[in-house]
């Protein structure tokens, strides 16, 4: 679903509805415990109305999740001027600290090392991000530059919401930033 188009405020309203149902019931269950029967008798729409809007659960948690994505690349480009090569913009820390009410969720939709659906979209809105801002600074083997900067984020994000990297949300922000601006200054 492209969320970023014109569209009708009704079907506005009922996808906003189901992502609020399917947040609400994954704050109680897992993912992969949530049928379709009770999320749309929490959002109050019938089943057909579900799969017009949606093919499946996942592609409404990964919807559910998008926002996620936007404030992941807002937060990774909240800064102007020359960065601070050591510690992370304040939206960087504040952003990991907000994870943690749906973890559970993000956690099923994002594997270890970045992969999954919505690692997928991470990947993809981050990299072309980076991609326009190195362009735009005619900076060296962008597109490269832009790969390895969506998969790092990716993984690491992946990887300290799975357990695999021990960190608060300060210091996980820090190490990935430093892992970022050595990216950006290598090339």
């Amino acid at each position: 679903m492209n969320r970023g188009a014109p569209q009708d405020p009704r079907a506005a309203r009922t996808r906003a509805k189901l992502r609020q149902a399917l947040l609400d019931e994954c704050a109680e269950r897992p993912l992969d415990e949530v049928g379709v029967a009770a999320l749309v008798r929490r959002a109050g729409v019938g089943r057909a109305t579900f799969y017009v809007h949606y093919p499946d659960l996942e592609a409404l948690a990964v919807d559910a999740c998008a926002d996620v994505v936007r404030e992941a690349v807002d937060a990774l480009h909240a800064w102007r001027g020359r960065p601070d090569p050591v510690h992370a913009p304040p939206a960087l820390p504040e952003f990991f600290a907000s994870l943690t009410p749906h973890a559970g969720l993000y956690r099923a939709l994002l594997s270890p090392g970045g992969g999954g659906p919505l690692g997928r979209v991470l990947h993809r809105d981050l990299r072309a991000y980076s991609l326009r801002e190195r362009e735009l600074a005619g900076a060296a083997d962008a597109p490269l530059v832009a790969s390895a900067v969506a998969a790092t984020f990716a993984g690491v994000l992946a990887d300290w919401l799975h357990g695999l990297l021990e960190a608060t949300a300060g210091e996980i922000a820090d190490q990935v930033w430093q892992l970022l601006v050595a990216l950006h200054a290598s090339r």
